[in-house]
């Protein structure tokens, strides 16, 4: 509990001091946030507007919802290491070979869940669920308090485990629903709440067609996303000089979000509702 509450103060002050730049934490900009009260019982934070400019920009502002914050963010948080006690207890690491499944809706063999991680960690006012047992992912975006994007993450793997993945060559996805949207999907090597994501964009399969990649005879969609074709970026924006180490994969995650990679719009998306069923995630 005590970790939990330093998280929430500690990660509230600093996204506190950040900019908000396209619905998205910028440290390289600085720009000015306003407190708005509200109610006597309740007070608002409301980000300054960083690009009304923005062709999808509804100009909107709603209040933040702090209590949403800390349920999301609070997921993903690793229990403390004990000092003097080294390696936490369980710790293991798990060697993957192409063709096994590391996830799969309601699966017992399941080492992590999905949570939400929408763009309220980022003053935006966005909202997504995902539902364990089927793989239903669905929400509405909204732009408001310039944000623009929800997101699915892993929560910690079971046993502090990571993944070496040196055997593989990527991730193999089986999806339906998401009508033509492009989305993100991110593998993590890193434990740091936010740290590199190795991000790949994929197109889900229209509406009505069978798109351009492998589909079965109930419409699922199988999409294959080479490790050597992922972008490494923090908040959206590409990073150089970064190597993967795929043999300490830690973290599973994807968005749908307004942007792609450093402030470039994305051209598969919509402002309102989407749903995405994920059927399976595996090595290959």
């Amino acid at each position: 509990m005590q970790s939990l509450i330093f998280f929430a103060l500690t990660t509230t002050i600093y996204l506190f001091s950040q900019p908000i730049v396209n619905g998205l934490v910028s440290p390289s900009t600085r720009r000015q946030t306003r407190w708005l009260a509200k109610t006597p019982q309740k007070t608002t934070f409301l980000p300054a507007s960083a690009d009304d400019s923005s062709p999808t920009s509804s100009k909107g502002r709603e209040p933040w919802d702090i209590i949403r914050f800390i349920s999301q963010s609070s997921k993903f948080i690793r229990p403390p290491r004990i000092p003097l006690l080294g390696e936490r207890i369980g710790s293991e690491k798990r060697r993957v070979k192409p063709g096994e499944t590391l996830w799969a809706p309601s699966s017992a063999q399941n080492f992590f869940a999905f949570a939400p991680l929408d763009d309220v960690v980022m003053g935006g006012a966005s909202s997504s669920s995902i539902d364990n047992n089927t793989g239903k992912w669905s929400g509405k975006v909204t732009d408001a308090n310039n944000g623009g994007f929800v997101g699915i993450r892993s929560t910690p793997f079971q046993n502090d485990m990571s993944l070496d993945m040196r055997d593989c060559n990527g991730i193999e996805l089986k999806v339906r629903l998401g009508n033509g949207k492009r989305f993100k999907f991110v593998v993590r090597d890193s434990t740091e709440f936010n740290g590199i994501c190795w991000t790949t964009t994929f197109d889900a399969a229209p509406q009505g067609s069978g798109g351009n990649v492998a589909i079965g005879f109930d419409r699922n969609t199988s999409i294959r996303l080479p490790f050597a074709n992922q972008v490494p970026t923090i908040f959206a924006n590409t990073v150089a000089g970064k190597t993967f180490d795929a043999k300490n994969v830690v973290g599973l995650q994807l968005a749908y979000s307004k942007f792609e990679f450093n402030g470039r719009l994305n051209k598969n998306f919509v402002l309102g509702n989407f749903d995405l069923q994920i059927l399976e995630i595996k090595s290959y």
